[in-house]
């Protein structure tokens, strides 16, 4: 696949992940609104999630229960970091990305929150390549009052 081809197809994917992420916006709580599409390893969407009203459960979890099996060897679009720990004890997205075995995940921005902030760091350790930055000044716009709240 070429170089072209793959940037087309992150860019309609991630903005297909800011539309999710817009749909539930101000419904969340205290948690922001985080869309998620996930593509299978060959390129074909098999998952999609909005963190769900009230914030639980979180965009990542809802795509990769959608996605099943079919994500192993894919791809994760996310408007923000994925978690890295969780208040509840749950597993965290971070955890639960490399659980399903994606090879890749793109991210518009990391999260400043304790709980999130390292989920990248978590991934890249576990072998899976990250990349961050597309849609980012998008995501500072969706996520601006989130980061302020935080301090």
């Amino acid at each position: 696949m070429t170089y072209r081809i793959t940037r087309r197809r992150d860019r309609r994917m991630m903005g297909r992940a800011f539309a999710l992420a817009r749909l539930n916006q101000g419904l969340t709580g205290e948690n922001p609104s985080v869309g998620c599409v996930i593509l299978d390893r060959d390129g074909h969407p098999v998952g999609e999630g909005v963190t769900a009203l009230g914030g639980r459960p979180h965009a990542e979890e809802i795509a990769l229960d959608e996605a099943g099996e079919a994500a192993r060897g894919g791809t994760a679009y996310v408007t923000l970091e994925p978690c890295r720990e969780r208040s509840n004890g749950s597993p965290s997205c971070s955890a639960r990305l490399k659980e399903a075995g994606l090879a890749r995940v793109v991210c518009a921005i990391r999260d400043p929150h304790p709980l999130a902030d390292g989920g990248v760091t978590a991934l890249r350790l576990a072998g899976i390549r990250v990349d961050i930055g597309l849609g980012r000044h998008t995501a500072a716009g969706l996520y601006d009052r989130f980061f302020r709240s935080i301090g």
